[in-house]
């Protein structure tokens, strides 16, 4: 294989926040080449299915390419006087609080800084929030009230070296999964044993010794607990105590919790505890099943009590470790991208950290409180305290909970303003003002991963159209809105160089965060400027934090919280009776703008989904591939039934990436319960209440097509092929002449039919053809439809298509398990049988799957279980 690394351009992976190093070879003609850097702390050249497709997701499909005003395209000229103009109006009309930004943690951090000093320094106002308020904001304000500064202790080194890794909320296979590969060297290295905590059983509990279903939100008791037999074996650490406060209070409130209320079998309770205490070298990874909590910040510090009484922290292989959802989650914590904090780590209601940071800025104001955090923040924009907007690379009309309200909010908003790279989302088409964006691999900058490491992300593709960098876009807004001096940026590497000046001047208040030592980095500096973890300075370079006992409360000692489980903030109910628990897919991210663009990625799950314990399915009466009605009091979703044990009776799972563009019944935040954690106010989205029901569909479709289709009914789910599209369908009212609806489905009036229907039994078959070659196909049935669905995608290279079945000479490669190599179950399946595959490693060396980045392997040992089991009931 010819090596990448010396002629490719080093970057970062745009997707979690593993930040994972990629090395990108432009084509010349708009493509790249990408692999693994392995020259990456991070990563060290793995990749999972997501980075090793980011190939497959560039280019000019689906891109905004101009300004938007009003629905017609402009020049930057007119679109950003007019953001300058009405933002200025609507300030000098109804005061800075009247306006706000809504960022992303897609945002590099040089484009967060400029936002943030913009809205803070300049407007005069806090009410810039950010999309990571909704996946980590928990975990910042754990790490503030233990710590006194929202500092990570450890590094991912630490999974190399500890003995006992506990997953909590966390389905690091699918949701990390480079960095549960490292997890699974560690294992095969040196036995480390792992604990899944999670009520869902999940991939990551394929190769767990053990799996804690505990019940919903009930994380609390469980560390609470673990604390009290902590103290009881007198395996406290009194001399690290002296560094902390509050041990006493701490155990008292956990003295007081009933850990029944996890529901738990007592000897899992006892042998979890056991692992932990018995185990020096222990990191506790948390992630959304701890963050998105109307509880979180006390499971944050619960998790943290335990690990600080011990002093297990900031020691090579022990600590806690919260693992974000986004590429620059951490970056936007930094340059304080939070409503309710100031760069750099300084606090917003702290007189002098506001001066300090006014004074940098040489800026006219600063605001005394925080801001509207994002769950308030619509709530304003929809009771109109909010009369202008601007949201910058994230989607709230999916992503938000109660979406629904989120919609009509920003539908009646005066002046709405969205900067993303496509107008194809349910948010950039209520915009009043569209702004075109630099996409990855057209921009550069800095990122910050989950263990405080640095890397460039760097352009190596010509920006199309008339896009623009959003540090450039924000910056010449600040200067419009007569501010030019401090928003006269040229390059990102000024940008960083400011902010890296500026986080010198918080290290004199004691912060943490301090790069000082990146402060004076030339152009050529930045631009070959290395993965570097702060903090940067002239005493101190990356390394842990806080075995020491060195802290950043002004005694400098942590604290222990005296927490006390509490249940979820909804409460189940006879018109409610089921918890809805959502989250992600291996294969997709986010609101799918970007992985929504690879076929590969989308042959894995290419339908929202709702996962259904088989007791209450029964009790429902639904079966398998039924549609389902998911109803709470916000709103209503549409989904396919998977009926599995993964959940808990009582329980329900949907994935949340589906969208009014992909499949506008399927956006499952409008049923999610806008309750918030009274600390962080992250929203809970693990513990909403919601009823099912059999939707009764009149007809089911499956739809094949080399176009984009337009669908009208009731339930729809497109994803894209290799040569096309696919779409499921389901409508509850009779159709009448099928040949119109599917002409009208295709945006195909004139093409040649070939049609088998049977009006009695209500089952339509029909095939298009155009100049003799087939461009779709729907297959219409009183039930869902049975075809070789796979094997149809593969449209036009079908030659028996109205039989929805294979030739036997052709064999149906099944659904997609492996999309790093694009390999089906069924050809797993025939593997195993004809060869004798007996291990997931022999799988590997006869088709390749899992031997990337291992995400599907849980899945494939599954699969060659449930083989063995038939082959040898047969």
């Amino acid at each position: 294989m010819k090596d990448l690394s010396a002629c490719a351009a080093r970057s970062t992976c745009p997707y979690c926040g593993v930040g994972c190093g990629v090395l990108l070879q432009p084509d010349g003609v708009g493509g790249l080449t990408v692999t693994g850097d392995p020259d990456h702390p991070a990563n060290q050249g793995r990749l999972c299915s997501k980075g090793s497709a980011l190939a497959e997701t560039v280019g000019l499909s689906q891109r905004l390419l101009s300004p938007v005003v009003a629905g017609e395209q402009t020049g930057w000229d007119d679109a950003l006087q007019l953001v300058a103009d009405r933002f200025r109006d609507m300030i000098a009309e109804h005061g800075p609080d009247s306006v706000a930004f809504y960022v992303s943690g897609q945002l590099l951090t040089e484009d967060y800084y400029v936002a943030n000093k913009l809205m803070k320094g300049f407007i005069g106002s806090a009410n810039i929030d950010t999309n990571s308020r909704l996946c980590m904001a928990s975990t910042v304000a754990g790490h503030k009230r233990a710590f006194g500064t929202d500092t990570v202790p450890g590094t991912y080194e630490d999974l190399d070296k500890a003995d006992l890794v506990v997953l909590v909320g966390s389905n690091l296979a699918w949701c990390h999964p480079v960095l549960y590969q490292r997890l699974m060297a560690a294992r095969q290295a040196h036995g480390t044993k792992i604990v899944v905590i999670d009520p869902r059983r999940t991939a990551s509990c394929d190769s767990a010794d053990l799996h804690l279903p505990l019940a919903v939100g009930s994380d609390v008791a469980l560390f609470n607990h673990l604390l009290t037999k902590i103290d009881a074996a007198g395996l406290v650490d009194t001399d690290f105590l002296t560094h902390t406060t509050g041990i006493h209070e701490a155990l008292d409130s956990a003295l007081a919790d009933d850990v029944s209320v996890t529901e738990l079998n007592p000897d899992d309770i006892a042998q979890f505890c056991q692992m932990w205490m018995g185990t020096e070298k222990v990191v506790t990874i948390f992630s959304q099943g701890v963050n998105q909590s109307s509880a979180g910040s006390d499971k944050v510090n619960a998790i943290l009590n335990c690990h600080l009484a011990t002093g297990r922290i900031g020691k090579p292989g022990c600590g806690p470790l919260s693992v974000t959802g986004q590429p620059n989650a951490m970056g936007g914590r930094e340059v304080g991208g939070l409503a309710n904090m100031l760069a750099c780590h300084l606090d917003i209601e702290n007189a002098d950290h506001r001066a300090a940071v006014r004074d940098f800025w040489s800026a006219p104001t600063m605001p005394e409180v925080p801001g509207l955090k994002a769950v308030d923040l619509f709530r304003a924009v929809g009771d109109g305290r909010i009369k202008a907007l601007w949201v910058i690379h994230t989607n709230p009309v999916v992503s938000m909970p109660e979406a629904d309200a989120v919609r009509d909010a920003i539908s009646a908003c005066p002046f709405t303003v969205v900067s993303d790279i496509t107008a194809r989302t349910d948010t950039a088409r209520l915009a009043d003002v569209l702004l075109p964006a630099a996409a990855w691999a057209e921009k550069g900058g800095t990122v910050t991963n989950s263990d405080r490491t640095i890397s460039r992300q760097r352009a190596v593709l010509p920006v199309p159209g008339q896009a623009r960098a959003d540090w450039d876009i924000l910056a010449e807004v600040g200067r419009r809105m007569g501010w030019p001096s401090a928003f006269d940026y040229q390059t990102p590497g000024e940008i960083f160089r400011e902010y890296a000046t500026l986080s010198g001047v918080a290290a004199k208040f004691g912060r943490d965060f301090d790069i000082s030592g990146l402060s004076d980095l030339d152009a050529a500096g930045y631009d070959a400027l290395k993965p570097t973890r702060w903090p940067v300075s002239a005493t101190r370079q990356g390394g842990r934090f806080f075995a020491d006992g060195q802290f950043y409360h002004p005694d400098g000692k942590a604290r222990l919280l005296p927490v006390t489980w509490r249940a979820p903030a909804a409460k189940t109910e006879p018109r409610y009776p089921f918890w809805l628990n959502t989250g992600r897919l291996r294969d997709q991210w986010h609101t799918m703008t970007r992985t929504g663009l690879s076929a590969r990625l989308s042959a894995h799950l290419p339908e929202p989904f709702l996962d259904i314990h088989p007791d209450d399915a029964r009790d429902k009466g639904i079966d398998p591939a039924d549609l389902v009605q998911v109803s709470s009091p916000h709103g209503t979703s549409i989904l396919r039934a998977r009926i599995s044990r993964d959940v808990t009776k009582g329980q329900v799972f949907a994935p949340i990436h589906w969208t009014g563009e992909t499949a506008p019944s399927a956006r499952i935040d409008t049923v999610v319960a806008a309750a918030t954690d009274p600390v962080s106010g992250q929203p809970e989205s693990k513990a909403s209440v919601v009823n099912i029901t059999r939707f009764n569909a009149k007809w089911y479709g499956f739809a094949v097509s080399d176009r984009e289709m337009t669908p009208a009914c009731e339930y729809w789910a497109q994803t894209p092929t290799k040569s096309g599209y696919r779409a499921e369908l389901a409508g509850s009212e009779d159709i009448g002449d099928w040949q119109i609806a599917a002409r009208s489905l295709f945006g195909l009036p004139d093409a040649d039919v070939t049609a088998l229907e049977d009006p009695a039994r209500r089952v339509a078959r029909l095939a298009f053809h155009e100049n003799g070659r087939l461009v779709a196909a729907l297959f219409v049935a009183p039930e869902p439809v049975a075809v070789m669905r796979d094997y149809l995608a593969t449209l036009p290279q079908v030659p028996d298509l109205l039989s929805g079945r294979a030739p036997a000479d052709r064999p149906d490669p099944g659904p997609v398990l492996c999309s790093c190599f694009d390999v089906g179950v069924n050809t797993i399946l025939t593997a195993v049988e004809t060869k004798g595959l007996m291990t997931v490693e022999a799988i590997g060396d006869a088709l390749q799957a899992g031997t990337n980045c291992g995400s599907c392997r849980p899945e494939l040992a599954s699969l060659l279980a449930s083989a063995h089991q038939k082959e040898a009931a047969q």
